[in-house]
């Protein structure tokens, strides 16, 4: 072969080789690991991880997977927020919450006593100034945050012995999530933090008197009910608790703008899909609960009055130490005070007549 045929081939071959190196990069597969705080056995709270990843795999035509992996599995169900801080995995499925001890402001972006219900919740994260400033917030964690499912209002949790008043919450050791152990140890109670697969060791040993988790559905299959016969309502420190997917910044940042509209997409999917799977399975693991001897009862109202003058003053407090909680429960509150004028009116005058009516 001459000179200029080498030259002519090698100029070819050169031009073939930038034409198909970006196509093959383009289709390149993404793979993602995802780490859950919870158990595989919930299908409804883990399942949002499992919705999300199928989303996301069918939107992208199997080009992008995400594998899912219950808490405890990758690392434990309190250290997802570091795994993904530091890349170890890209995505986490979890409360926010858990991670108050951090800062305060996690708490704000899933659920603090006595805040937003759930549709309140979703509203301030989409059309108000939650996603905002809550992003704005996770920035300095390395991540980034996409609403992840929501369980509306919980159950109150298992008691081995009966609340008759606030005087019975003193030494009370409450297995009870996010900031409502925080409102609850100044009336006396010692509170727990335990992953969801602990507690029902943990109450049936004995090592705590008390247990929350979200409601019948789930409780039930925890067997919580076999271990402690009564059952509380309402969690008001969880009146529309939001799970959030957690996003590695830099995982983020490297797809392509298809790509993140897809993540954007599955991760609003799941979120919507995660209540009405609790809202559909809710009512008759109550009644199953109610017929196998649960005794439900409602706190007692000076359990409630003082809970909630104890959550004011915390939040009082908060702001004048946490300059970011100022900031954002600011925005927070004035968004709640609006929520409850306008359902005191519609939605709570209309549930409270329906359920009045014997259907």
């Amino acid at each position: 072969m001459d000179r200029r045929s080498l030259i002519k081939n090698a100029g070819i071959a050169g031009v073939l080789a930038a034409g198909v190196a970006p196509a093959v990069h383009a289709q390149a597969a993404i793979r993602w690991r995802l780490a859950s705080s919870f158990p595989k056995s919930l299908d409804t709270i883990f399942g949002a991880a499992d919705v999300f990843a199928a989303k996301v795999k069918a939107m992208s035509g199997g080009k992008f997977e995400i594998s899912t992996h219950a808490g405890g599995e990758l690392m434990p169900a309190f250290g997802v927020v570091d795994g993904v801080q530091n890349g170890t995995v890209e995505v986490a499925h979890t409360a926010p919450y858990y991670f108050f001890g951090k800062d305060e402001c996690f708490a704000l972006g899933c659920a603090i006593p006595f805040g937003l219900n759930s549709r309140q919740m979703t509203a301030w994260m989409y059309e108000g100034n939650g996603l905002k400033l809550m992003r704005e917030f996770y920035a300095k964690y390395n991540m980034i945050s996409f609403p992840g499912g929501n369980t509306g209002a919980q159950m109150g949790g298992w008691f081995r012995k009966e609340i008759k008043s606030v005087a019975d919450i003193k030494g009370l050791k409450f297995r009870i999530g996010g900031f409502g152990g925080k409102v609850l140890a100044p009336l006396g109670a010692v509170p727990q933090n335990i992953p969801g697969g602990e507690i029902y060791q943990a109450l049936e040993k004995g090592t705590i008197d008390a247990a929350e988790w979200v409601g019948p559905y789930d409780d039930q299959k925890l067997g919580f009910n076999k271990v402690a016969p009564f059952y509380y309502y309402p969690g008001w420190w969880e009146g529309g608790p939001q799970l959030d997917f957690f996003i590695n910044q830099k995982a983020y940042d490297a797809l392509s703008a298809e790509n993140k509209a897809i993540v954007e997409a599955a991760a609003a999917f799941a979120h919507t899909e995660m209540q009405a799977k609790y809202d559909a399975r809710n009512p008759a693991a109550l009644k199953q609960l109610v017929g196998a001897g649960t005794k439900l009862r409602p706190f007692p109202n000076d359990v409630m009055a003082a809970a909630f003058k104890s959550a004011m003053s915390i939040y009082e407090e908060l702001n004048t130490k946490n300059e970011s909680w100022k900031k954002i429960y600011a925005d927070y509150s004035k968004f709640r005070a609006d929520q409850n004028l306008w359902f005191r009116f519609t939605e709570a005058t209309f549930d409270r007549f329906m359920q009045s009516q014997k259907l």
